[in-house]
């Protein structure tokens, strides 16, 4: 279940609860206060999971980067070689792979850097879900503590 639709169920709740005359404090529904609780603990690792998920993607593209770029660095080596009879053709197929290899070099930082930007935004955007989740449930838990003292002194 994504965790941005169970914040919003224990703001629907804390919406739908019932205040208490003359203070701040409101009454909510424990079972369901609860049962939402025990939803997000079970989703925010699968947040946490698809975050690794990203992160382990970035380190794949960049494998593959790097595997295309080693693969054109060895084609551009095989042409050089097969070029050497002619000391023009050897010199033009030297400048020909020195900018495939500045190219593939380029190609596979600017994947990196793609993969890189892109693993920091989901993880940044996972940490600003996961902040204003923990606000959330902080101020749960701070409207119920303080409705714990007066409980207990309608108990008395």
């Amino acid at each position: 279940m994504d965790i941005l639709h169970l914040v919003d169920r224990l703001e629907e709740l804390f919406n739908n609860s019932r205040p208490i005359p003359l203070t701040h404090n409101v009454i909510v529904d424990e079972d369901k206060f609860l049962d939402v609780i025990d939803q997000m603990r079970i989703s925010i690792p699968e947040e946490v999971k698809k975050a690794q998920e990203v992160y382990s993607k970035k380190d794949r593209v960049m494998a593959q980067a790097q595997e295309e770029a080693n693969r054109t660095l060895e084609l551009a080596r095989e042409k050089a070689d097969t070029l050497v009879d002619k000391e023009a053709l050897v010199q033009d197929a030297k400048r020909r792979a020195d900018q495939i290899i500045d190219q593939a070099r380029m190609e596979a930082e600017n994947i990196k850097a793609g993969a890189d930007q892109y693993a920091l935004d989901s993880l940044m955007n996972l940490e600003h879900e996961m902040e204003q989740l923990l606000t959330q449930v902080r101020n749960g838990v701070q409207v119920l503590e303080q409705k714990r003292p007066l409980t207990e002194e309608l108990k008395s």
